[in-house]
C-alpha cells in the first residue's frame, strides 16, 4: 500500500486547501474532487474523522489558553468547545469579562456576557444551548 500512496501523493500531488483542479473541479488532499458538480464529496467517517481532529485541536487550543479550563466539568468543557470552535480562539480571548467569569466559576455571569455579544445575535439559537450548557452544567 505504500508504494501505490507514494505514488499518487507524487502524481496528484498533495494539497492542504481545496483548489480548483485541471478539470476545474474543487479538489482536496490527493486528488479528491469534492465538487458538487460530479465528486465524491466526504464520507459520513471521513467527515467524523476531520470532526475528531478539529475538537482535539480546539481542545488543546484551550487548554493551552486557560489555566481554568481543565478544571471544568464536561459539560462546560463542551459549551466552550463548540464557542472556540464556531469563532476561534483569538475572537474567543475577546471575551474577557465572561472568561474572567468562567475563571472564578461564575458561571451566570459568564452566561449573560456570552449572551451580550454580537455573536449571540448572529448564532441565534446556537448561543442559548452554549450559555445555558454554561449556566447549568448540564446539557
Amino acid at each position: 500500500m505504500s508504494k501505490i500512496i507514494e505514488m499518487l501523493r507524487k502524481h496528484e500531488s498533495v494539497e492542504t486547501h481545496a483548489y480548483e483542479c485541471t478539470a476545474n473541479k474543487i479538489t482536496i488532499g490527493v486528488g479528491r474532487n469534492i465538487d458538487k458538480d460530479g465528486g465524491i464529496g466526504l464520507s459520513n467517517d471521513e467527515i467524523d474523522f476531520l470532526l475528531a481532529n478539529d475538537i482535539e485541536r480546539v481542545n488543546s487550543e484551550l487548554l493551552r489558553s486557560f489555566d481554568w479550563f481543565n478544571s471544568l466539568d464536561d459539560v462546560r468543557k463542551d459549551a466552550m468547545i463548540d464557542l472556540c470552535f464556531n469563532i476561534g480562539l483569538p475572537r474567543m480571548k475577546g471575551f474577557k469579562k465572561a472568561l474572567a467569569a468562567m475563571d472564578g466559576a461564575d458561571y451566570d455571569t459568564a452566561a449573560t456576557e456570552f449572551l451580550d455579544s454580537r455573536w449571540a445575535k448572529q448564532v441565534g439559537s446556537r448561543s442559548i444551548t452554549i450559555t445555558d450548557m454554561v449556566r447549568s452544567g448540564s446539557y
